[in-house]
């Protein structure tokens, strides 16, 4: 969430510590989605709550330094080299990424065609794909490393969200409430709290349906034994007419769970 008086994120307004032009420049760079191409100052602006003027300047020096690329015949930016040399080395810092890929392409090639698996991370009000992994043959969900999935309507991110310490669930449930209509924040409370009944009760949350009515999916959180690590979630689905209730609860769960167990143990946890 963006404070509305300096677009700073919430609980930073009164921190001396916090560079505001530095701050609002990554809040551009943030602006960017996984579909977009190129975007223009007003969008960004509308985007992030900051003025105009000000996002053209931020623009005009983020290109300066590769982090922007200007294109002048749409008069408007995309992305550059800069920011993917920075995805690179976050993503090459996770190791549970390398240790966790054939696992997840083990459990892609046993579910079938369709079916993705996946592992992600919070970012935001969003979860973040940083690995996947697919079995030969049907096309499945257009989904892949950089793909935003909602925090609150998937079972990655319910999942995720049940695996935090109460006290830090509360500080994120904040978050997500600013964004929320007030009219659907019981439904996202229940939701939520019945993702920490399924966790605790069986290690895994099912959604069926819930994030798009033809998906159906299981997931796994994960707590990385490298220091630094944010804590993550390991997520298999596809298609409701691949993945019934039965497969999900009875098979692929369970299997998500040992999935999970074996990264572990890999990873010397």
């Amino acid at each position: 969430m963006t404070n509305r008086r300096t677009n700073l994120p919430e609980g930073t307004q009164d921190d001396r510590q916090v560079v505001e032009s530095l701050a609002k420049g990554l809040t551009l760079l943030r602006c960017f989605q996984h579909e977009d191409t190129f975007l223009g100052n007003q969008e960004l602006s509308k985007r992030s709550g900051i003025p105009k003027a000000t996002v053209s300047r931020l623009t005009f020096t983020l290109a300066k330094f590769g982090y922007l690329i200007y294109a002048e015949d749409l008069g408007q930016y995309k992305l550059g080299p800069s920011v993917l040399a920075l995805g690179y080395a976050c993503l090459s810092g996770m190791k549970v990424r390398e240790i966790a890929q054939p696992y997840m392409q083990d459990l892609a090639d046993h579910a079938g065609s369709g079916v993705l698996v996946a592992l992600g991370v919070r970012d935001g009000t969003s979860m973040l794909y940083v690995s996947c992994a697919r079995s030969s043959g049907m096309v499945s969900l257009l989904l892949g490393v950089g793909s935003r999935v909602s925090l609150t309507d998937t079972a990655m991110g319910r999942a995720y969200l049940a695996s935090l310490p109460p006290d830090e669930r509360v500080s994120v449930m904040e978050e997500i409430r600013a964004e929320t209509d007030p009219s659907n924040w019981d439904h996202v409370e229940g939701v939520i709290a019945d993702a920490v009944t399924q966790i605790g009760e069986r290690g895994f949350y099912a959604n069926l349906g819930d994030w798009q009515p033809d998906v159906h999916a299981v997931s796994v959180p994960f707590r990385s034994p490298n220091l630094g690590d944010p804590v993550f979630a390991f997520n298999c689905g596809g298609p409701a007419y691949l993945l019934s209730k039965e497969r999900l609860e009875n098979e692929l769960g369970p299997r998500l769970v040992e999935m999970a167990r074996n990264v572990r143990f890999s990873a010397g946890m």
